[in-house]
């Protein structure tokens, strides 16, 4: 199927109140624009030379995610136009990013990566220390970050009900830092999770963004 159908059939099993991250990672040019004209404006990238290239080349209104692991060194290459950054694992890189921001006079939207998954390969805070760092309160100095929600990627494995149970765990965590900490706020309101192969499972326990690649491109 073409690019376009396959949005057309993933559309059928994402509501309204759930944003659609396009993973155009490794993807060419042409492949984005078809996306684009099918009406997609959300796309997610890992790579940030390839993220600047794409951003400097494709049309202006498209929001960019940046879903990969970031380097501290190079964060002031995508703070001028990033729309939202889904993958904040540690505070180094959170003060970072709010450092950068500083400098171009702009807040950005972030994520708090937690890690959910039985891999020591993925990234992310424990629950214990996100709410060590949030309960310190020192996040609350930094002026030009905007703490939007959580990020979890769950296991890599065939098994369903360990990736639900992966999933409604973060779920439980971010109501429990929402109410904790976020509760006056009207912009704590993201829960990324799910990709090609689970964001289903991710819907049904309360993902607000699901990040969606080979499903949408194709495998590269």
């Amino acid at each position: 199927m073409s690019i376009t159908q396959n949005i057309t059939n993933i559309r059928t099993h994402i509501p309204s109140n759930v944003r659609l991250v396009c993973v155009s990672k490794f993807h060419p040019h042409e492949s984005i624009i078809e996306a684009y004209q099918a009406g997609e404006r959300i796309f997610g990238e890992s790579k940030v030379q390839e993220l600047c290239e794409k951003y400097e080349s494709l049309p202006k209104d498209i929001d960019w995610h940046f879903i990969g692991h970031l380097q501290t060194n190079k964060i002031r290459f995508i703070v001028p136009f990033v729309s939202l950054i889904h993958g904040v694992d540690s505070v180094k890189l959170l003060e970072e990013i709010n450092k950068q921001a500083i400098k171009e006079a702009k807040i950005v939207n972030c994520l708090l990566q937690v890690h959910i998954a039985q891999e020591e390969t993925k990234f992310g805070f424990s629950e214990s220390e996100l709410l060590e760092y949030l309960s310190i309160g020192k996040w609350k100095d930094l002026e030009n970050i905007r703490i939007c929600g959580l990020m979890g990627m769950a296991t890599f494995t065939d098994n369903r009900e360990q990736i639900q149970k992966e999933f409604s765990g973060l779920k439980t965590l971010f109501d429990k830092v929402k109410l904790s900490f976020f509760d006056t706020s009207n912009y704590f309101t993201e829960l990324s999770m799910g990709m090609s192969d689970d964001f289903r499972l991710a819907i049904a326990q309360g993902s607000t963004l699901v990040r969606v690649g080979s499903s949408i491109f194709g495998q590269r």
